[in-house]
């Protein structure tokens, strides 16, 4: 069973449309990408999801059910727009949400959540005294201590520190080895090609990417350099065969136009400059989304 099934979803908002007969299907278990560029209909397709708003047309099923109110209760949502009462404690603050989705005394999994994210000695401070980052751990609590089966993460690493980025982040994979099923909705593509099972692209309201990340880097092939040397993107400018140069300060990237060997590209730079690393590679997710999404394509399409 799938844990998400969308079928032919259209939503509208006057002229606007903002998701285009969008159908996905979240395995149980998964951790599932969800990709695209602001105003994509990300945003649209959550909600409708979580029953805030609903389409127009097509069918959501949650957990097998046929998406209605009570399906809510066992979803877990931390949303991007942090929403915590700041003059409640925090471990009031957490049995308060986590009673919404389940009955029964929670305090035991709260100052478990409490320990395992180091907030233990913020239990009792009132949730205004707390960081953006602790206040991102606390809210990743809310959603998670009625044990929801199916959690929906929107942007969960945002303003968070690498040290607390990790530890958020092994707490997500314990979940989805416990068998919680993750949609993941973020910006981060290096996140997304390392956490995510499964990953889909929304642009402009309608589906353009969807499989796991070998798949979906696998139609576009290994036309992509990564090459880093002496004279620096200076040296890289007017190859034959280039159809973009991407400077990274100290690496450059240059996406081959399928008109020229990379050996023979590689021939040619080291007539200009000193090579000290060359690598032939496959896309990263980062350069797909900007095939896609980015604003030559934006220019290409509105041409």
């Amino acid at each position: 069973m799938n844990a998400i099934d969308i079928q032919h979803v259209t939503k509208t908002y006057g002229p606007v449309v903002a998701v285009d007969d969008l159908s996905l299907a979240v395995p149980e278990g998964s951790i599932y990408g969800f990709i695209g560029p602001n105003g994509s209909g990300k945003t649209t397709t959550i909600r409708m999801m979580l029953h805030i708003i609903e389409p127009d047309r097509g069918e959501i099923r949650i957990l097998g059910d046929v998406l209605h109110s009570a399906c809510t209760d066992r979803i877990g949502y931390v949303p991007e727009e942090r929403g915590l009462y700041r003059k409640m404690k925090v471990r009031e603050v957490l049995e308060y949400f986590g009673g919404l989705k389940r009955a029964g005394s929670l305090r035991k999994e709260v100052n478990a959540w409490l320990e395992r994210l180091d907030l233990a000695a913020w239990a009792d401070k009132k949730v205004e005294a707390l960081s953006k980052g602790m206040s991102q751990k606390v809210q990743f609590i809310a959603a998670v201590v009625s044990r929801p089966p199916l959690l929906v993460l929107d942007e969960p690493f945002s303003g968070l520190d690498p040290v607390n980025a990790d530890v958020l982040r092994e707490a997500i994979l314990a979940l989805r080895a416990e068998g919680t099923t993750i949609l993941f909705s973020t910006h981060d593509m290096p996140v997304a090609e390392g956490m995510c099972d499964t990953i889909l692209m929304i642009f402009r309201g309608k589906k353009v990417l969807d499989g796991t990340l070998t798949e979906i880097q696998d139609r576009y092939g290994t036309d992509t350099v990564r090459v880093r040397t002496d004279g620096g993107a200076g040296a890289l400018e007017g190859l034959r065969g280039v159809d973009r140069l991407t400077d990274f300060g100290q690496v450059q990237e240059l996406r081959l136009d399928g008109t020229r060997d990379a050996q023979d590209l590689v021939a040619e730079i080291l007539g200009r400059t000193k090579v000290t690393s060359f690598e032939v590679m496959r896309p990263t997710l980062r350069d797909i989304f900007l095939r896609i999404a980015g604003p030559e394509a934006q220019e290409a399409s509105d041409a």
